[in-house]
């Protein structure tokens, strides 16, 4: 007697369902941009997608409320275009759900705050414009647990942690990647930074000092890879290997170079975007260009990650953003929901289900998922201070929490004004260093003016002097004349008596011109 054992999972069943053509979004101007990036992002209020537009770039934000109608969306409709150059990538914030962030090929990551019930005109002025960045910036990432921590990536191989809540970076990781960036990812409770770069190696960072914990090498392939941190502390990497074919693979931090599994998928071209849902621990691999999504589970057992199914569609994708699990429908036991782009301007919806025949809440399929509420504040993150995410209960749906406007108070002094090039001041050595160099700047400036007020008063002393001087020639010249006519009188032959009375004249005369003011004379 033989038999086949079957491994026991609930989501061994899970499958894909394509929405109907005027439930989904048409007529969109997908950005047609080389680079790789989902053009994408989604949350429970509105789907984000990047669209070509002229002279600059832009993001379309479409409503998902049911009072809002899918369907053919009209051309003039209003976009976020407030980029010089055309946008890279989107992200929303997961605490507040009308804020995203965009970074564009202007070198400039800017954050928006979205109206309610969607724009009515084209919105072109930001809360805030994030300026570091010396290339294009091509990544921008919110931490899971701090509000307002936001992170930006750029072609100038610099990462960059902002404070978004004052506009201010708070660290620049500048001296550990040696070429681009391709993908950023954070840990459950963002105390960790996980990095693939085009050097073919993966890095843990320190995303407060910048301090690389560890580093292997990733895939053995030129082409771009990315990596992902599961909620065990795991870590999932796609990339490809030497003879170009698609690889995943399952890491644990401490043996990076040793992978736990490494499988070869396909010989396709296309960058591997994974999409996790920490609830479920299903990892979906969704290709650019491909026409598949294919899903898996990592467990516990051999060999660890398990291969579920494949979702087959018609046409290859341009672009994909995954639904939070607080946006899923839970009386339809749906798991999760993508909202793919082909390149005919079409926005698909794909939900993801679990077969069950009850309509009760299930809750071996929606355990507590990560809220709207941040665990930590930026000030506290920045401190030292890590929490695990505020969990939330789904069985009575999701319901919002009420948010404030983002505001951006800036501070008067800039911390990058007090850092040294690779990051923060990392001693008070350092500290009291910048302080003393200025303080003899002051001074400097100082002594600076005194010398210049000096220099003013000795100029006017000397013009003044010089004036003196040529009334002096002056005078000095009249009396000349005045001798040279004396002397022509005394050497007439007039008679002495006669004489001496001009001779005395001249000479009274001559007493009286050297007693008159200049002025006078």
């Amino acid at each position: 007697m033989s038999f086949r054992l079957v491994r026991q999972s609930k989501f061994r069943h899970v499958y894909g369902t394509c929405l109907k053509r005027e439930q989904c979004f048409d007529n969109i101007r997908v950005s047609k941009s080389s680079w790789d990036s989902t053009f994408c992002a989604v949350n429970p209020k509105f789907c984000a997608i990047i669209v070509e537009s002229g002279g600059g770039g832009a993001f379309i934000v479409l409503p998902l409320s049911k009072l809002n109608k899918a369907g053919r969306i009209p051309p003039d409709h209003p976009l976020v275009g407030g980029h010089k150059g055309p946008v890279l990538d989107i992200a929303w914030d997961p605490f507040n759900d009308n804020v995203i962030a965009s970074g564009s090929e202007d070198c400039v990551v800017k954050v928006w705050q979205i109206p309610d019930h969607g724009l009515v005109t084209t919105m072109t002025e930001p809360v805030v414009d994030l300026v570091h960045h010396q290339r294009r910036v091509g990544l921008v990432l919110w931490h899971p647990t701090a509000n307002n921590i936001l992170l930006s990536a750029g072609s100038d191989n610099v990462i960059v942690i902002w404070n978004v809540g004052c506009g201010e970076a708070l660290i620049t990781i500048d001296s550990v990647h040696p070429d681009l960036i391709y993908s950023c990812s954070f840990n459950w409770d963002g105390s960790l930074l996980l990095t693939t770069c085009k050097d073919k190696k993966i890095r843990i960072i320190n995303p407060r000092d910048g301090e690389v914990f560890e580093e292997a090498t990733s895939h053995e392939g030129s082409k771009a890879t990315r990596a992902i941190f599961l909620r065990n502390g795991l870590v999932f990497t796609t990339g490809f290997s030497k003879r170009s074919e698609r690889q995943y693979s399952l890491r644990a931090p401490g043996h990076l170079d040793d992978p736990i599994t490494m499988v070869e998928l396909d010989s396709s071209n296309g960058v591997m975007f994974p999409m996790y849902d920490p609830d479920s621990n299903l990892v979906f691999l969704c290709g650019k260009g491909d026409s598949v999504i294919r899903y898996f589970e990592i467990t516990p057992e051999v060999p660890f990650v398990h291969y579920i199914n494949t979702f087959q569609l018609p046409d290859p994708q341009r672009g994909i953003g995954m639904m939070p699990k607080r946006g899923v429908d839970v009386t339809t036991c749906e798991i999760t929901r993508f909202y793919r782009l082909n390149n005919n301007g079409f926005c698909q919806i794909i939900t993801m289900t679990v077969p069950r025949k009850s309509e009760l809440f299930q809750e071996d399929l929606y355990p507590d998922t990560p809220g709207d509420i941040p665990a930590v504040s930026a000030e506290e993150w920045w401190e030292g201070v890590s929490k695990e995410p505020i969990l939330m209960s789904l069985k009575d749906g999701y319901q919002a929490t009420q948010k404030c406007e983002l505001k951006v108070t800036k501070k008067k002094t800039n911390i990058l004004d007090k850092m040294p090039p690779t990051g923060k001041v990392k001693s008070e050595e350092d500290g009291k260093a910048v302080a003393v160099s200025t303080e003899a700047l002051e001074k400097v400036k100082e002594v600076t003016k005194v010398n210049d007020d000096l220099r003013k008063k000795i100029d006017e002393l000397q013009s003044e002097m010089k004036k003196f001087k040529a009334v002096f020639l002056k005078q000095e010249n009249r009396i000349r004349v005045l001798e040279t006519k004396l002397g022509e009188l005394t050497s007439t032959g007039a008679p002495q008596t006669q004489q001496q009375a001009p001779s005395t004249l001249s000479a009274n005369t001559v007493n009286n011109n050297c007693d008159m003011a200049p002025d006078e004379v």
